[in-house]
């Protein structure tokens, strides 16, 4: 079904499938476009093991005008890391690891540098305190899987483990990476093992590592909102951090460049299991929804799942982010849920990413959640995302979190 908006002097073609009960959502999507700038964007929710949303729109790409159509696919930033995260999780579902255990006991060689005691769980929260190493800008480095396991290997902690967060904005992917190659009997990439395990059982197109043969016109372009805004759209901490070339946030993200092709839109057989994946906003809310319904199409193991409900553990000085300059509780390659960003059920977890896309869980109410955008914000939470959020949240009969809908005009009024 088709629908249409005005937006300044053109029209945008809305283009999906709503259930009855969900159409607040559809308004939401609509408003983005014709209140929020949006450009083109597709969102996706999976509510009971049902699809109930699932709507694209707008244009794919800026230069061309070509819309954004029902299979268009693009690079969603960190939100890969929560897919990851759900990579990791069937891992341990599987019994080939345990969270609780020292990442050194799969992995001798990880214990160089003092990093011995570094536990699975430490590592998943962003405590190890290896968030930053020049060797991720290099391709040659992080597309040969053992030379990379060497630079992973002899990298030292910048705190002792366990006492401090900063973000691992790209270095948690690979250290993730690596520790599935040593636990999987069949030694696989993060990559191979997402697509092999999840993808491919649940037909969802979400890669960590994009095959050659996906054709550029599939592909939205990305386009940054100009940096000049972020001053008044993120915490003056973030937005200082980020101008200060050796601050620990641009160490953090040194290589995110990767991911991106000039010839090409984005980066072809390239695995970045932090920040490079790319799929559709259905494929995100259709894995976050197996998960959030008890995962019997992955066989997944209550105990894993309890594990993802569970609130985070915080490292001893708190979840103030050395990296982010904000608190935010993180938990087994996953955002949890904050005051901050109060986003579904307390047993919610998921992962939002730069730009505006967010990915999640929220097993309470079994929902399953995808949302992304190629007009990439300058926010730690998207006001466009928090107004989806919100309708939804009114559509399955849960108050708006924290005023989700009033909180999102408030940033609109902000730019």
């Amino acid at each position: 079904m088709d629908w249409g908006g005005a937006v300044g002097l053109k029209n945008v073609a809305i283009s999906g499938e709503v259930k009855s009960g969900f159409e607040a959502v559809r308004e939401a999507f609509l408003e983005n476009f014709v209140r929020r700038g949006e450009l083109g964007s597709a969102c996706s929710i999976y509510y009971r093991g049902e699809k109930v949303v699932d709507l694209w729109g707008g244009v794919r790409n800026r230069e061309t005008g070509e819309p954004w159509e029902e299979d268009t696919m693009a690079l969603v930033w960190s939100t890969t890391k929560g897919l990851s995260g759900l990579a990791l999780a069937v891992a341990h579902s599987r019994g080939l690891l345990d969270y609780n255990e020292r990442v050194s006991k799969y992995w001798p060689e990880f214990a160089q540098e003092g990093k011995g005691r570094i536990t699975v769980r430490q590592l998943l929260a962003h405590q190890a305190g290896l968030f930053a190493f020049p060797e991720t800008g290099d391709r040659d480095v992080v597309t040969d899987l053992g030379r990379l396991a060497a630079v992973l290997a002899r990298q030292k902690p910048a705190w002792e483990p366990g006492t401090r967060q900063a973000y691992h904005g790209l270095t948690l992917g690979y250290y993730e990476g690596e520790l599935l190659r040593r636990v999987d009997p069949e030694h696989r990439s993060l990559g191979r093992y997402f697509h092999e395990e999840i993808a491919v059982p649940l037909g969802i197109e979400f890669y960590i590592g994009l095959p050659k043969e996906i054709p550029d016109a599939r592909l939205a372009p990305l386009y940054p909102s100009g940096l000049a805004s972020s001053i008044f759209t993120l915490p003056l901490g973030l937005f200082l951090a980020g101008m200060t070339p050796q601050s620990r946030i641009r160490r953090a993200l040194h290589g995110t460049e990767l991911a991106l092709d000039r010839e090409r839109i984005y980066a072809r057989d390239l695995e970045m299991p932090a920040g490079g994946g790319i799929g559709t906003a259905r494929a995100i809310a259709h894995a976050y929804g197996v998960f959030a319904t008890g995962g019997k199409e992955l066989g997944l193991r209550e105990e894993t799942l309890r594990e993802l409900e569970a609130p985070p553990v915080a490292p001893v000085h708190g979840f103030r982010d050395l990296a982010l300059k904000v608190e935010v509780p993180f938990s087994l390659g996953f955002a949890k849920p904050h005051p901050k960003n109060p986003f579904g059920s307390p047993g919610s977890f998921g992962m939002p990413g730069a730009g505006g896309s967010f990915g999640f869980a929220d097993p309470e109410v079994e929902v399953g959640y995808g949302y992304i955008p190629n007009r990439t914000g300058t926010y730690l939470v998207d006001p466009r995302d928090i107004a989806l959020r919100s309708a939804l949240a009114r559509s399955i009969g849960k108050t708006d979190p924290v005023g989700a809908r009033k909180r999102s005009d408030i940033l609109l009024r902000r730019t």
